[in-house]
């Protein structure tokens, strides 16, 4: 079975090397709707795959985090990259292009983190993220799966060589979410929310 939650944020970037001019030269934004699908064969005591209130918790913070933020690719010009950093507070480094594709696989990446070290308590059982589908506009989106975001074809990401600033950190429940995220750290969930 699967689940769906749709989640919202507004982002910044330029996507370099895309054949669109506009795209890559100039810095614009996106009205970004993001769709976390999860799946199993079990439902947990209430009956559901997962809690979608539970979701409004650490997997919320994560999208949040891009929210009215500048999105950076960490091999632009360093002076481009060090101005964006010097005149936004809230940016976010990447080691691939800022592209809908991209935007997939780190958060792909980033949630299926965060529910593999996931304690869960209300008999939540084989929980998996099924897939990231990031629409860029209103008639466009991507979608990756867990092959996209592991392929071994594409430019590797990991979660050491993603750079949240650290305005967007501040924002966060624990100021140091991420660095347990990136150190296996077992997070558990609420019995209650």
């Amino acid at each position: 079975m699967i689940i769906r939650k749709l989640f919202e944020f507004e982002n910044a970037h330029i996507v370099r090397f895309c054949s669109s001019k506009r795209c890559k030269s100039s810095i614009h934004g996106h009205s970004y709707k993001v769709e976390v699908l999860l799946e199993s064969k079990y439902l947990d005591n209430a009956g559901m795959v997962y809690d979608f209130g539970l979701l409004k918790t650490y997997i919320r913070q994560i999208i949040d985090s891009f929210d009215h933020a500048i999105t950076l690719f960490n091999q632009d010009d360093q002076s481009y990259l060090q101005e964006m950093k010097k005149y936004s507070q809230r940016w976010i480094a990447l080691p691939v292009n800022v592209s809908a594709e991209n935007f997939c696989r780190v958060l792909f990446i980033l949630i299926d983190a965060l529910l593999k070290q996931t304690k869960m308590v209300n008999g939540e059982h084989g929980v998996n993220l099924q897939s990231i589908i990031v629409h860029e506009t209103r008639t466009g989106y991507a979608q990756a799966f867990k092959d996209d975001a592991y392929s071994d074809i594409l430019p590797k990401i990991s979660l050491d060589d993603i750079e949240f600033s650290p305005a967007i950190k501040a924002e966060w429940n624990d100021i140091d979410f991420y660095d347990k995220l990136k150190n296996s750290h077992i997070f558990t969930n609420p019995k209650e929310i």
